[in-house]
């Protein structure tokens, strides 16, 4: 079965339930995370074209994930990145991902882009990406944000720490360490190379 990434248009806003039940069955399921979001909300970004939705080719919702932007635009965050169970461990998330991160640099390509997660999957991806690892401090403090994290079941940890740090990693993309992570495989690859070349000549 085909799956389609794409921009959402205002078609897609049917969706939005889906959307929203799929985002907390995910949240609950790994006991932490922000749980809950607004059919409304869902349906105001993708009418709003601030949205990447995956579909089959029978028109069964795949994935999803929408962009926010703070602080007048100088932060961008990509949120509620799902992947439904049955179309999980494809990388259809990675290709999702990529999909918005190049929405978003189209968009507001002045902005710093940074996400806070606790999932292991989406923290590989960001990696491979170019996202690095940051405190809170580095993040935006636009308190709409940080009042966004009151659905969480964790959010008492937040507030004891002074919102310096919870059970969320905060990571932003850099260009620099992006274009790192592309040269860093090349010289992987180029020693690899190498050594295959001198094992070839030692025979």
């Amino acid at each position: 079965m085909n799956v389609d990434v794409q921009y959402a248009k205002p078609e897609h806003a049917k969706y939005a339930l889906a959307i929203c039940e799929l985002i907390e069955s995910a949240a609950k399921a790994r006991g932490t995370g922000i749980a809950k979001r607004d059919p409304l909300y869902i349906e105001k970004k993708i009418n709003n074209g601030q949205a990447v939705i995956a579909l089959t080719d029978k028109g069964d919702l795949a994935g999803f994930v929408y962009i926010e932007t703070w602080q007048n635009k100088e932060y961008l965050a990509n949120s509620g990145l799902v992947v439904h169970p049955d179309y999980r461990n494809l990388g259809l998330a990675k290709k999702i991902k990529l999909k918005v991160l190049k929405l978003s640099k189209e968009k507001y390509p002045d902005s710093k882009i940074f996400g806070i997660t606790t999932s292991l999957a989406v923290l590989k991806i960001n990696y491979e990406l170019g996202y690095r690892p940051v405190t809170f401090s580095e993040l935006t403090t636009d308190e709409e944000f940080w009042n966004g994290c009151r659905s969480c079941p964790n959010y008492d940890i937040l507030e004891r720490n002074s919102r310096k740090n919870c059970l969320c990693t905060g990571m932003l993309l850099h260009e620099a360490s992006n274009k790192f992570v592309i040269k860093e495989k090349g010289i992987i690859a180029k020693r690899f190379q190498r050594l295959t070349n001198l094992k070839k000549k030692k025979k």
